[in-house]
């Protein structure tokens, strides 16, 4: 039997991929230390194949037995997040992916990185590929995420390069579906959470910073096919179909009904203000695309925090 560990299990994608990995009949251990992650996420998983454990990856790891895959999704990963844990994201994103390499070495398991397009900053090229370093501030409020995995990569290319380690890397552009937490600091789950509270729609800026947005069971198809592969250097997974904030936050008005009004708020220090993904390499080597449309994408989000919010 495949045996895989998924660091941050219990979070949003983390907890997607967990159903995917145990539906391929995987053993799957779940490991989170709940600071962002939930448990709900994962409470309808019930077999002897899946096991939860609770444990801050900054420490040591310890799994017995054979490890085949090590996914290392541990990280706060919206903007209210790290800027609430910015230390934890620091150690998170540094001496967590040292332990979840240290272990990855140990038992000759490949290695799986979740990184972000986060590490391209505010980019100067437009769309993204592989081969952009990025436009980054170190020092900004933001630089405790972009930092942190622009540090994870590195890291984990130096154990590829040094120690032979089998690694994997997805740079994952915004992505969004069932089980984003309400209010999490992030366009769509806020979006959707004040436009059926009735409440205003906070748009940051004018709204013309543009996102290309992922339903999330394409993104942990193309993570699959990541995995499965040969491919050691980074790839990007998102959708390339861009669109501005501003008509997001209309677009998702008009699926709810809600009579919200839009409101505009200053925008945040060194917010992007564009995001879209090359995937020619993702297409190339993965044989992958994302196929779920936003409508279909959207009504599938709407309808699981119309439940969350009526609970």
């Amino acid at each position: 039997m495949i045996r895989t560990l998924i660091t941050g299990g219990a979070g949003f994608i983390g907890s997607h991929m967990c159903d995917y990995l145990f539906k391929k009949g995987h053993e799957v251990f779940c490991m989170d230390n709940l600071i962002t992650g939930d448990t709900s996420n994962i409470a309808h998983i019930h077999d002897d194949r899946f096991h939860f454990i609770k444990h801050d990856v900054t420490k040591y790891i310890y799994i017995k037995g054979k490890l085949d895959y090590i996914i290392h999704f541990a990280s706060p990963a919206s903007p209210i997040d790290y800027l609430q844990y910015p230390i934890q994201t620091l150690k998170v994103g540094s001496l967590g992916t040292h332990k979840a390499l240290g272990l990855a070495k140990e038992k000759k398991a490949i290695f799986f990185l979740a990184s972000t397009s986060e590490i391209y900053g505010d980019p100067l090229i437009h769309p993204q590929k592989e081969d952009y370093w990025g436009n980054v501030n170190p020092i900004g409020i933001r630089g405790v995420y972009d930092e942190a995995k622009r540090f994870a990569e590195a890291m984990a290319m130096a154990y590829h390069r040094y120690h032979g380690i089998d690694t994997r890397i997805v740079r994952i552009f915004n992505t969004y579906g069932p089980r984003m937490r309400i209010n999490d600091g992030r366009a769509i789950p806020n979006f959707i959470t004040q436009a059926l509270k009735g409440e205003d729609i906070t748009v940051y800026g004018d709204g013309s910073q543009t996102r290309s947005f992922c339903y999330v069971s394409d993104l942990v198809e193309g993570i699959y096919r990541l995995l499965i592969s040969n491919e050691d250097y980074p790839v990007n997974l998102g959708n390339p179909s861009e669109m501005t904030i501003l008509q997001m936050a209309e677009k998702i008005i008009d699926f709810t009904k809600s009579k919200s009004k839009i409101v505009f708020n200053p925008l945040p220090e060194d917010d992007p203000k564009v995001r879209q993904p090359d995937i020619s390499k993702a297409k190339e080597v993965l044989k992958w695309q994302p196929g779920v449309t936003l409508d279909k994408g959207l009504e599938e989000t709407i309808q699981y925090f119309r439940k969350k919010i009526n609970a």
